[in-house]
């Protein structure tokens, strides 16, 4: 049988306990990894007292109750010596099957995390202040809103990953983002019907501009994403059924490489109705298309509506460059300015025109592809102080009629 040990004040120490000739106390244990580790201190229980010219330091047991605590946790004490460059780029090397956009974001996130002391840090030491500080640095620097916000929609997750796999107790990310920076980025409104007609007037009207009027046309009348646009084929467009054919986007990578992916969403696959003059501006662009001497072929499609000068189709930078030079040219001309225009702005005007006709909320959201019903909702928020007030006439003109019928 083994001898009880006992300090020099006589009480018994535990498994693991100890006490030197000059009175500290030592207690070893295993940690998570089984290293074999220890901890010391001058005090075996809180209610003893500070020893005369030693450090003030928290006692032996206490000590103890906080390791038990995180091996019960199964926490490893150190976080596993893991920079947080090192853990995101863990994170993003266990995603598969992600689409080209969300690979130059992680990229983009990686690049930058990389010229931060930040990324140095060690995952365990990273508190919810050192968080909140790091993406206050970002934006003191430059960084918009919208950059922090996709540097901490992959930051956030990582950190879960290591809560997940027991390196750290809580994700120092789990804060509201508005509530630590200032959003200064700028909300692309839809624009108002005057400014739509005048937009396409001058377009149609311009000899050069005039060969990109149809498929802008289009673009403020389906609420398509430009990438889903510019892989549209032949074959995609099915005139005897009114309607319009999505189930893939055409993207270029930085290296010119052509690739079709899925829709952006779960619910971007759909059909979008076509109107009578939406379908006459895709006859046109299809009668008016040059046949390519060898016609480009992408991951099996062919038949692409828009080809540029080299043959091959056109993508969402040829796009977002035809509109900022048609809005350069307009604002060069008339007094009053026309606001910066964008296939985006094109899609966004479309779903607010559909919002103000009062469009039910789910066949809107069925038409523009949106996964979440919220997103097709806050478009309604858009809608101002004239809109209600129509709305409440329109309302009133219906109550009226009803009760000169009754």
């Amino acid at each position: 049988m083994s001898e009880i040990r006992r300090d020099n004040k006589n009480r018994k120490l535990l498994t693991g306990e100890s006490q030197d000739k000059e009175g500290r106390y030592r207690y070893k244990y295993n940690d998570a990894f089984g290293n074999r580790k220890s901890v010391y201190s001058w005090r075996l229980t809180e209610s003893d007292p500070y020893p005369k010219g030693k450090r003030r330091d928290i006692s032996l047991r206490e000590k103890e109750k906080n390791i038990q605590k995180s091996l019960d946790d199964s926490v490893s004490p150190n976080g596993g010596n893991m920079t947080v460059l090192e853990l995101v780029q863990k994170y993003i090397n266990q995603k598969r099957g992600v689409k080209h956009n969300t690979k130059a974001n992680y990229n983009f996130v990686i690049n930058v995390i990389k010229k931060e002391e930040f990324g140095a840090k060690r995952i365990d030491t990273i508190k919810l202040s050192d968080a909140k500080a790091w993406l206050i640095k970002l934006q003191d620097d430059g960084r918009g809103y919208s950059s922090i916000h996709s540097i901490r929609g992959v930051v956030r997750p990582a950190f879960q990953l290591a809560v997940d796999d027991d390196l750290i107790h809580k994700n120092p990310f789990e804060f509201q983002l508005a509530t630590v920076v200032v959003n200064d980025s700028v909300t692309r409104e839809a624009i108002t019907r005057k400014q739509e007609r005048d937009f396409l007037k001058f377009i149609k009207e311009d000899k050069h501009f005039c060969q990109y009027y149809d498929a802008i046309y289009i673009l403020f009348n389906t609420g398509l994403r430009i990438s889903e646009f510019v892989g549209l084929t032949i074959s995609d467009i099915e005139f005897e059924n009114h309607r319009i054919k999505v189930d893939h986007q055409l993207q270029r990578k930085r290296n010119m490489e052509y690739v079709i992916e899925t829709p952006k969403t779960e619910k971007g696959a759909r059909y979008v109705p076509m109107k009578d003059d939406v379908a006459e501006c895709f006859k046109r662009i299809i009668e008016n298309r040059k046949k390519p001497k060898v016609e480009p072929m992408i991951d099996g499609y062919v038949g692409f509506l828009c080809l540029d000068k080299n043959e091959m189709p056109m993508v969402a930078l040829h796009w977002e460059k035809y509109f900022q030079h048609i809005r350069e040219k307009y604002n060069s001309i008339y007094k009053i300015q026309m606001p910066c225009i964008t296939p985006h702005v094109c899609r966004h005007t479309f779903c607010s025109k559909m919002a103000k006709a009062g469009m039910n909320p789910k066949t809107l959201q069925y038409i523009m592809g949106h996964s979440d019903i919220g997103v097709t909702l806050n478009t309604y928020t858009h809608l101002q102080f004239d809109d209600a007030l129509e709305e409440i006439k329109e309302l009133s003109l219906k109550e009226a009629k009803k009760v000169c019928n009754g």
